[in-house]
């Protein structure tokens, strides 16, 4: 047995490690957690930033604009959409439902397809694919060609998010991790800032060519997604232990780091369908599917609803996409001041549950019969706590699966299936319910109700299965007894294991 079993308890971190190839190819030999390669506390600071400037910007790039292409028919709604493509009735929350079934759908194979090919061609690959489709959505001159270039944008869209989440394990530790997702995930919510100063500007160009300003917004945006895909192709990297621009010793510690970051003997590395089966029977899994419909459901909704409700506030089109930028500049700095102390106090849960108090005291108001001022006000604490909790709501889970494909699948399985709520949401903001929205808010409310009671009750499991197993492992101690498993027992029983701990 290898001297990892001899630490009673590793790190109690979890993510996807790397093979012992790499280790070699990295310039190391792996001769257990002991074969630490050697940088000091300043060192290891400086690695973790070139590694933040070389990853974060682009990915973060990648996904405001991914949200922007998906979130900004809220805009072109604004200026002409409904009215050009006789958009009546359910026909627009339709176009927006029909984007959300095949997103959902396609992300779990995304996630495997990106085992095969390389990060750094499979993600701007597919970035190409939806800003060629996004452009073409400008064109469209019915009701059914919008549907359809719906469809085509979620199939396209369907493997950045889920893949650059998994991406980001391969690289942090999972303590490292959410700010980083944060980072990404910020990206989105600048998104939302970036459509109302945009559209704002793009719908002065309506008349141009003949196309409408709703047109334009859908070309100039799609267009700059293409442009930046090309730039990824020549920035984005692949793994740790192929990144030419760290050197030989700091590749080999970002492997070593991540091969004990969730046990003292390395995680399962080997594909079988074990593992597949182990993620969508695992208690976890479906219980965090909750808390991501509590949390992307409200998301959702006011992304693709804030300016249609601000609107019913009685501003005119101009105006109405300028107010929603201030409320997402909030949830902006929110979200990094949050994922940052997530990390530091390695902590999930407290920080998702003041968020789920936002979201409630921000519907609350825009249900109620008050001023639109009061309204507009009320908005500021639902897009804060829907856009701040989320990059927690996917670390919790990542951080707590462990082995690479269960947490891969179950991580896709997490994010694909709990997107459907983003399908829900296309539906029950309806023109009938202006302006109060009563059966809207209503339902995002039941969302976060459900958070609500489900945060504290997965808080309470892992404590009595971590308390359980701190139990049987000070009495191992006590009676001077040694584990009766094998290093391969205990990477393939994974979160498992009695060396495991949860993340609350």
């Amino acid at each position: 047995m290898s001297s990892s079993l001899e630490k009673e308890r590793g790190s109690e971190s979890g993510q996807k490690q790397p093979s012992d190839t790499q280790l070699e190819n990295a310039g190391i030999v792996d001769d257990g957690p002991d074969a630490r390669p050697m940088l000091t506390p300043e060192q290891e600071k400086r690695l973790w930033r070139k590694v933040d400037l070389r990853l974060m910007p682009i990915l973060s790039l990648m996904y405001l604009l991914s949200f922007m292409d998906r979130g900004n028919i809220g805009n072109a709604k604004l200026d002409g959409l409904t009215t050009q493509l006789h958009l009546t009735g359910n026909k627009y929350n339709i176009a927006l439902t029909m984007f959300f079934i095949p997103y959902c759908l396609f992300e779990c194979p995304a996630n495997l397809v990106l085992k095969v090919f390389r990060p750094s061609r499979w993600l701007p690959g597919i970035m190409v694919l939806w800003g060629t489709v996004m452009t073409l959505m400008g064109l469209v001159k019915t009701y059914p060609q919008l549907v359809g270039v719906r469809v085509c944008l979620g199939i396209a869209e369907a493997g950045l998010f889920p893949g650059v989440v998994y991406y980001l394990t391969l690289w942090y530790p999972r303590h490292m991790l959410q700010y980083r997702v944060g980072l990404f995930f910020g990206a989105a919510t600048l998104a939302g800032a970036f459509s109302g100063l945009l559209a704002f500007g793009i719908g002065y160009m309506s008349g141009t060519g003949n196309l409408l300003g709703w047109s334009w917004i859908f070309i100039l945006e799609g267009l700059a997604t293409i442009v930046a895909a090309i730039i990824a192709f020549f920035v984005l990297v692949d793994f740790p232990d192929t990144a030419k621009f760290l050197t030989t010793e700091e590749r080999a510690f970002i492997i070593w780091k991540k091969k004990y970051d969730n046990s003292s003997v390395g995680e399962e590395e080997r594909f079988a369908i074990r593992h597949v089966v182990a993620a969508f029977t695992d208690w976890q899994v479906w219980m965090h599917l909750l808390v991501y419909y509590s949390i992307i459901a409200p998301l959702y909704g006011i992304t693709l609803f804030l300016p249609t409700i601000i609107a019913t506030f009685g501003y005119s089109t101009p105006i109405s996409q300028l107010l929603t930028v201030p409320p997402y500049v909030v949830a902006t700095i929110t979200l990094l001041t949050f994922a940052q102390y997530s990390d530091k106090l390695r902590l999930r849960s407290p920080f998702i549950y003041v968020c789920l108090l936002m979201l409630l005291i921000g519907y609350s108001i825009n249900i109620s019969r008050v001023p639109s001022g009061v309204k507009y006000f009320g908005t500021f604490f639902v897009v804060t706590g829907s856009y701040a909790a989320f990059p927690g709501v996917v670390a919790w889970l990542g951080n707590n699966l462990s082995g690479q494909y269960k947490r891969g699948v179950g991580m896709a399985f997490h994010i694909g299936f709990g997107n459907f709520s983003g399908a829900i949401a296309s539906n029950i903001y309806r023109s009938q319910d202006s302006p109060r929205f009563i059966l809207g808010h209503g339902l995002e409310l039941m969302f976060v109700g459900i958070g609500l009671i489900t945060v504290p009750v997965l808080v309470l499991l892992y404590k009595r299965v971590n308390q359980s197993r701190d139990e049987a492992e000070r009495l191992r101690l006590e009676r001077g007894e040694k584990l009766q498993l094998s290093v391969q027992d205990l990477r393939e029983l994974g979160d498992r294991a009695p060396d495991f701990r949860y993340t609350l």
